[in-house]
């Protein structure tokens, strides 16, 4: 089933998307450190994140995660 993610998709939904997304992100300069245990920051929208300066090119993320997940 395809997805589509968009700047209120949650950090946790993409996390959740699979190992691929998990790279996408991190290579957008999304850390999730170990275990990814920050709650607060697993349900931030993808919008807030890019604002907070934890995010690079908030569109082209989304292109990628688009781009991997429409198949």
């Amino acid at each position: 089933m395809p997805m589509s993610f968009d700047g209120n998709s949650r950090v946790i939904d993409v996390v959740q998307a699979g190992p691929e997304a998990r790279e996408v992100l991190f290579s957008h300069g999304y850390n999730l450190g170990e275990g990814f245990v920050d709650v607060l920051s697993q349900y931030q929208s993808l919008e807030d994140a890019n604002r907070e300066g934890r995010l690079r090119d908030l569109e082209g993320l989304l292109a990628a995660l688009n781009n991997t997940y429409q198949k």
